[in-house]
């Protein structure tokens, strides 16, 4: 395809596409589609890899905590409030003496009977390298973080809502300081600190589910222009049983029929409760796990976050209904959801350098679990914790009859405790 067919394929795609948007926006005060009533289903791979994460994030922010701290040294008195902070199902005391490879014992140097733990020389070296790792993708930060700031509709975001998200965004502790040539804080109209794009960055504004997209060929995409599917259509991975059902293909058919709006584009126009601000809805969601580093996120943090994205009141029924995109997982007392296209037979998709990184952490915490202080002499090359740390995790799922999408269960009325 030349220079010439290929700027003419663009344009009549454009102008497809602004037709198809125009035509949903004259039908768009009724729903067309009808739903189906799907149960919630329970992925064993996903929900073991959660588990271990909890775990993993805990001794990160425990660590950072450490090095923080003025005298290099946490007690067992300040720690004694932090299990729900870091997401804990034990005290945070005997989960910390856990991992000695990692946390060192030592009793405090006024106050004997008082339990201090500091960094061991091993995670010190993990702390350096993770810095470096931050200088390396010091780019990637900025995209990142500019592109969550874009899909929000004043371009900006309070810093208690982001400081969560700080883990699962892959954002350094000094994320709101580090770039002032790109973000800056203000003062919100709520008065709470913010922190706001400085300039728009066109180059940003293409969703990942667009980069899917172009990642193929241009005579690709033209044979599925010339075939009618000018809409983007979302991967989607259904559970077992499920894509099996008429009712649930139709219903998920007429879905990608629909045009698909991106997540930087100013829908304020679109009718709330129509079918393609739905659409939209499932953009901005995908969008916002695509830019977690494990796909993956609390729920509540998305809450905190629902009128900068511009997202209906009831927009988590949405992770349930669409179970072939979105998977909600209940373990460790809350509940996250996940991206079912980030993860493939147990393992995550095109990791990050820095979940690569936290990798050898687990490494190094999973060695002190099960040989205790001895581990610091025995672990290996932390090179080579990328090879050994190879799992044959699958992703087994198990129905469970007694959730609904749209009943009232703890994974939809927002009872649990993030």
């Amino acid at each position: 395809m030349n220079l010439l067919e290929k700027s003419l394929f663009s344009t009549l795609k454009s102008i497809a596409t602004q037709n198809i948007v125009s035509h949903y926006h004259n039908l768009q005060q009724h729903r067309t589609i009808v739903k189906v009533r799907l149960k919630w289903v329970k992925n064993r791979g996903l929900d073991h890899i959660i588990d271990v994460q909890t775990d993993l994030k805990a001794a990160c922010l425990l660590k950072d905590a450490i090095v923080r701290s003025p005298v290099g040294y946490l007690t067992a008195k300040s720690l004694a409030d932090s299990q729900k902070l870091l997401g804990l199902t034990v005290p945070t005391l005997r989960f910390i003496r856990r991992y000695p490879t990692l946390f060192e014992e030592f009793p405090h140097p006024k106050y004997q009977s008082l339990p201090c733990f500091k960094l061991t020389q091993i995670a010190k070296i993990l702390h350096d390298q993770e810095l470096k790792v931050f200088e390396d993708n010091q780019s990637d930060l900025v995209e990142r973080l500019s592109k969550v700031l874009m899909m929000t509709t004043n371009r900006m975001v309070a810093l208690q809502s982001l400081h969560p998200l700080k883990w699962d965004l892959g954002l350094p502790d000094d994320f709101d300081k580090r770039f002032p040539d790109h973000f800056r804080i203000v003062k919100g109209t709520n008065g709470l600190a913010c922190l706001k794009l400085v300039q728009w960055p066109e180059k940003y504004a293409v969703s990942e589910l667009q980069k899917m997209n172009d990642d193929s060929s241009p005579l690709a995409g033209y044979r599925e222009f010339k075939r009618g599917k000018a809409a983007l259509e979302f991967p989607m991975s259904f559970p077992r049983g499920y894509g099996a059902q008429k009712k649930v293909k139709a219903w998920m058919d007429e879905f990608q029929k629909l045009p698909y709006i991106s997540p930087y584009e100013d829908s304020r126009g679109i009718d709330p409760n129509s079918d393609l601000m739905e659409k939209r809805v499932v953009g901005v969601l995908h969008e916002f796990l695509s830019l977690t580093l494990y796909k993956k996120t609390k729920r509540n943090y998305l809450r905190s976050l629902r009128k900068e994205l511009y997202l209906p009141d009831r927009f988590t029924r949405i992770f349930t209904r669409y179970p072939g995109i979105f998977y909600l997982s209940l373990k460790c007392k809350t509940t996250t959801v996940a991206l079912r296209e980030g993860y493939r037979r147990g393992r995550l998709v095109n990791p990050h350098p820095l979940t690569r990184h936290r990798d050898k952490f687990h490494h190094v915490m999973r060695t002190g679990l099960i040989y205790r202080s001895k581990g610091v002499d025995i672990l290996p090359q932390l090179d080579n914790v990328l090879d050994e740390e190879e799992n044959e995790l699958t992703d087994e799922e198990e129905i469970e009859l007694t959730e609904e999408c749209d009943g009232t269960s703890d994974a939809e009325t927002g009872s649990d405790e993030d």
